[in-house]
């Protein structure tokens, strides 16, 4: 009929690409350069993607349980509540590295709402791969997840087969 199956895989695929883009919020360009930066590194091109994703500053911010939201992560974040090692990054795109402290500085206007947030998000799932120090406000990066420790719904293939078209 009318619809085949290209089209139908196509739906599917740009679907799948548009919820992972939402849930990281990130922008089409950004999200496209993501996926040039998983095609070049050797192993799954899927897997690193998500990897890509994952050690962003915003995302990890989020993961550690600092604000309700990768929205709001991404907000505190470009305006400079957070330091990585000590030092103030204002980028949600930054890639943070294993062995790499995130902490909320310590004259941040946002501290007492993070102490709350914190309190609530301490039942969120936990990240494998990060260490939380809910007192001191700070967590540490400690390795690049694993895929099974990434959001099992996450069709990664259907993003990589769009981009492939």
């Amino acid at each position: 009929g009318k619809f085949n199956k290209k089209h139908t895989s196509y739906e599917v695929q740009l679907r799948e690409k548009q919820k992972v883009r939402k849930m990281y919020g990130v922008l089409e360009r950004q999200f496209r350069r993501y996926y040039g930066l998983a095609s070049k590194i050797t192993g799954n091109t899927g897997t690193t993607l998500l990897q890509l994703l994952e050690s962003r500053l915003d995302n990890i911010v989020y993961r550690m349980g600092f604000t309700f939201s990768r929205n709001q992560a991404r907000m505190w974040v470009t305006h400079a509540h957070f330091l990585v090692n000590s030092k103030a990054v204002n980028i949600p795109s930054y890639v943070v590295q294993p062995g790499d402290v995130i902490s909320l500085k310590e004259s941040s206007s946002v501290k007492g709402v993070v102490k709350d947030i914190m309190e609530t998000t301490g039942s969120r799932d936990k990240s494998p791969w990060l260490d939380v120090d809910r007192e001191n406000l700070k967590g540490k990066y400690l390795a690049v997840p694993d895929r099974s420790q990434i959001d099992p719904k996450i069709q990664e293939s259907l993003i990589i087969e769009f981009y492939s078209r």
